[in-house]
C-alpha cells in the first residue's frame, strides 16, 4: 500500500479529541478513560476508520479502541470524526508490536481486519496472526481470548488458521466468502472495494 504524505497531519491528529495521547497512563483501566464498565473492543490497523467508527455507532454499550502507526492514515479517521461525537470510541497512534505496554487484561475482542499479508517467508514474523504476534495478544485480553480477522488474501487466511489452531484457539465461526454467508458485518474501506471487484472475503472467528 502506497502511504500519500498529507501535510500537518500529526498537528491534525493530536489536536482530535479521539486520540488518547498517553495511552501507557491507562494500561490496565481503560474503563477510567471511558468512564463505565462495558466491553472493550481492540482494532489494529484502521485503515481509514470505516469500520470502528461505524462499529462505535452501532454499538454504544460497547467502547471501541482503534491503534494505527501511521500518520498519513490516522489523519484519515480523525478528519471523518470532526463533525462527530462518539463517546465509546477512542485511538491510539502506535505500532502494534508495542501492545503489551499499553494493554492488559482489559480486553474483550480483538479485530485484525486486511491486515497486511507480509508475503515473503523472512516477514513471516511481522504478520498480526504469527505466533510472536499471539503471544503479545496473551497480556491484554480480560478474559477468554476472542480474535476476528477479516482478509481478502487467501494465502494469509490460510496461514492463519493454521497459526490460530497451532496455538490452541478453536474456530468458532468461519466463513470463505463472507458476503455471500449473509453475515451482520460492518465493512471496511478495503472490504466495500475487494467485494465490489468480485473477491471473496475470508472471515473467522477464534477463542480461546
Amino acid at each position: 500500500m502506497r502511504l500519500r504524505n498529507v501535510k500537518g497531519a500529526l498537528d491534525i491528529i493530536e489536536a482530535s479529541p479521539y486520540i488518547i495521547k498517553n495511552p501507557k497512563d491507562y494500561k490496565g483501566k481503560f474503563k477510567t478513560l471511558f468512564d463505565n464498565k462495558n466491553p472493550l473492543h481492540l482494532e489494529i490497523g484502521i485503515g481509514k476508520g470505516n469500520f470502528i467508527i461505524n462499529m462505535a455507532k452501532k454499538y454504544p454499550h460497547i467502547n471501541f479502541i482503534g491503534i494505527e502507526m501511521f500518520d498519513s492514515i490516522m489523519v484519515r479517521t480523525v478528519q471523518k470524526l470532526e463533525e462527530e461525537e462518539i463517546p465509546n470510541l477512542k485511538l491510539i497512534k502506535m505500532d502494534a508490536t508495542n501492545i503489551e505496554d499499553v494493554f492488559n487484561e482489559e480486553i474483550d475482542v480483538l479485530y485484525l481486519n486486511f491486515s497486511d499479508p507480509w508475503p515473503k517467508t523472512r516477514h513471516e514474523h511481522r504478520r498480526l496472526t504469527s505466533e510472536r504476534f499471539l503471544k503479545r495478544y496473551d497480556s491484554i485480553f480480560k478474559n477468554n481470548k476472542i480474535i476476528i480477522q477479516k482478509t481478502d488474501n487467501r494465502k494469509l487466511f490460510e496461514y492463519s488458521l493454521k497459526s490460530f489452531t497451532d496455538y490452541n484457539y478453536k474456530i468458532e465461526e468461519l466463513s470463505l466468502d463472507l458476503h455471500k454467508d449473509n453475515y451482520d458485518n460492518v465493512l471496511t474501506e478495503y472490504e466495500e472495494k475487494f467485494s465490489s471487484m468480485g473477491y471473496p472475503i475470508y472471515m473467522v472467528k477464534v477463542v480461546k
